[in-house]
């Protein structure tokens, strides 16, 4: 009895832990973009833009602009796209997991409608000088900075649900977050978004990922509970 009571002692606060580190995720994010919102829309105030921008012009050449196109290619629709799809059907046909094959496509379609939404909404006009050519849209959030928080957000959520090797774990975790920067970054160098716009987008993805894995996460504790008791159930 007393071994039963520890275990679950253990347990609930090994969740409290997770929950904690979450809930801090998602509120930090949540502050973050409302200070951008209020400092770039509402002060007027693009001192940390400039401020950033001055400092990256120095690294401006050939080589590096090389360098950061390769990077910002995989969070564009020509990379994310098929991506999306192989782990659709990767999680329907070759490692079957219905869950995971409905919260590929609610992040990643959920991701883009609220980027495209927000887009619309502030209407903001990207960096007039380039350094390789100009995008198509408008400038904040960063599409490529959200469709990376949450497309590598979400191979890092299912890493961690997956992979019980701690310290591969570990490093695959702090290789993507390295790797969701560098592309945030090449959207900064190539000076087709502005620094406030790609940590918008970062703090976006962060908000739409925790919200949209949290929503599926209780309709899948619903389903478990109430409906597939109910289908399963003999006539």
């Amino acid at each position: 009895m007393v071994r039963k009571i520890r275990k679950f002692l253990a347990g609930f606060a090994l969740l409290s832990i997770e929950l904690i580190i979450v809930l801090v995720i998602f509120f930090v994010s949540l502050i973050t973009l409302a200070f951008i919102i209020n400092d770039v829309f509402a002060l007027k105030n693009t001192n940390i833009d400039t401020k950033v921008f001055e400092f990256v012009r120095p690294f401006i050449n050939e080589t590096n602009t090389r360098i950061m196109r390769f990077i910002t290619f995989f969070a564009t629709g020509e990379f994310l796209v098929p991506a999306n799809l192989l782990l659709i059907i990767y999680y329907l046909f070759i490692r079957p997991h219905r869950w995971y094959s409905l919260k590929v496509p609610v992040v990643s379609l959920g991701s883009f409608i609220v980027m495209w939404s927000m887009k619309h909404y502030f209407s903001r006009i990207r960096p007039d000088d380039p350094v390789y050519r100009a995008a198509m849209g408008f400038s904040f959030p960063s599409g490529h900075a959200m469709s990376a928080m949450t497309f590598y957000g979400l191979i890092i959520y299912i890493i961690w649900k997956n992979v019980d090797n701690v310290t591969f774990k570990w490093i695959l975790t702090f290789l993507l977050i390295i790797f969701i920067h560098l592309i945030g970054f090449s959207r900064i160098y190539l000076r087709v978004h502005y620094p406030s716009d790609v940590m918008g987008g970062f703090a976006l993805g962060l908000i739409w990922l925790v919200l949209s894995l949290w929503v599926m996460f209780k309709v899948e504790k619903y389903t478990k509970k109430e409906i597939a008791p109910e289908v399963e159930a003999p006539q």
